[in-house]
């Protein structure tokens, strides 16, 4: 929970302190950034989950991109203030505009985090839509938001800005594995944010560690490889996902048939519309921004008693936790196998060959922990020298957490 300690100074009525579970008190800076967060486009984000459906595996993580945004705003207070310490010349102006844009860099996350962008709207990324939702806020806040939006682009010369806010070594990485790792109980993820913020410097316009923080990165990447395998791509939670997306998929395929389904006017909007990145605009934001979690569990709970045995099955098995069997493996199912499953669900349930797919499916999961070619980690020793975070490391896992490790998943109704 976050409580609010209001400032006594009447000049300062707008600078209040949040009491976060992670870090203790995080200090809002300024008015701009207090009206920011006061403003409906932040607030919705109390009303979309960090981790989507996690809470079926995870029953503690309920937190949500609010707590997240906020924590990722203290943790870049921090870095500012490490760096300025080290001599690092930033502005007044800069420093805002950092708060700024990590404070909205997931302002564009749709209900349950990413499920939408995979089912009421086509190829629409939520870094998309928070790059409209800050321009419409820019807009509003009369040209105050200009350089945050440079920075959060990557359009502005400091590459250092940007690469704070996404990289393989982001405050926005730093917060999720700490924040996500403490709701869920998995120790393995706890990071020491502190630490590895301690040991940032700048040369040549590049974010660089300090060699005495080689193993707090170590530590922060064998963190981020467990995490993906235990949470984020927990068999379970994935599954959970994939039947959200399915059960979206196929309410807005009965909607664009003209069956009329019980949900409230955002939500009828993108299922009755074909929403995609060429005719996304400014009427179809300002709908998304008043879809959240709230709106998609609503309307899958009438959806279980509608008509409909797919969308009736669907919506009860996430309501009801009645969820699929599900086998994860290092090569995918044979034709075979996926087709006498089919065969077996046809028999046993009202559905056509066309609509199999929505109780029996196949896909693959990715985890790649650090990439060598990308954004690489770059490491400064006492002399002076800058190397690759690889080369300065005798990590006995360097070889884990570069290889990406690709499995297969399948899932089907229990008891075939």
């Amino acid at each position: 929970m976050y409580f609010c300690l209001q400032v006594k100074d009447s000049n300062l009525n707008k600078l209040k302190i949040l009491n976060d579970p992670i870090y203790g008190f995080i200090s809002i800076p300024n008015e701009l950034i207090f009206d920011l967060i006061e403003h409906p486009y932040f607030q919705r984000l109390r009303r979309i989950s960090q981790m989507g459906l996690s809470f079926l595996v995870y029953p503690g993580a309920h937190h949500t991109r609010f707590h997240h945004a906020l924590g990722c705003m203290h943790l870049m207070q921090k870095a500012i203030g490490v760096l300025k310490f080290k001599g690092v010349a930033i502005s007044d102006d800069e420093a805002n505009a950092l708060l700024i844009a990590i404070l909205l860099h997931d302002i564009g996350h749709g209900a349950f985090s990413h499920a939408l962008e995979h089912s009421i709207v086509k190829n629409v990324s939520h870094e998309l839509i928070s790059e409209q939702f800050m321009l419409e806020l820019n807009l509003e806040f009369k040209g105050k938001l200009s350089l945050a939006i440079q920075i959060f682009k990557g359009q502005y010369p400091r590459a250092f800005f940007h690469q704070l806010i996404t990289s393989q070594l982001d405050v926005d990485r730093m917060d999720y594995l700490k924040r996500d790792s403490f709701y869920t109980g998995v120790s393995e993820g706890n990071i020491n944010s502190e630490r590895i913020i301690t040991m940032f410097n700048v040369v040549d316009n590049d974010l660089v560690i300090e060699e005495k923080g080689l193993y707090s990165i170590e530590k922060f990447l064998t963190a981020r490889r467990l995490m993906y395998w235990q949470v984020y791509l927990h068999k379970t939670g994935l599954i959970a996902e994939q039947l959200l997306v399915k059960a979206l998929k196929r309410a807005k395929e009965l909607s664009q048939n003209g069956i009329k389904l019980p949900a409230n006017p955002a939500l009828t909007f993108f299922l009755e519309q074909v929403i995609n990145e060429e005719n996304w605009n400014k009427t179809a934001l300002k709908i998304f921004a008043n879809l959240d979690d709230y709106d998609i569990l609503s309307a899958l709970k009438q959806w279980q008693s509608n008509d409909d045995f797919i969308l009736s099955y669907l919506s009860k098995a996430i309501i009801n936790r009645r969820l699929p069997h599900v086998s994860i493996k290092k090569n995918s199912p044979s034709s075979s196998k996926l087709d006498k499953l089919k065969k077996q669900v046809l028999e046993r349930y009202p559905i056509s060959e066309s609509e199999v797919n929505y109780l029996v499916d196949t896909g693959k999961i990715q985890n790649t922990a650090y990439s060598k070619d990308q954004n690489p980690i770059k490491i400064i020793y006492k002399n002076g020298k800058v190397t690759d975070f690889l080369k300065a490391s005798d990590f006995n896992q360097t070889e884990t957490i570069t290889k990406p490790i690709i499995k297969f998943f399948t899932y089907y109704p229990k008891g075939l």
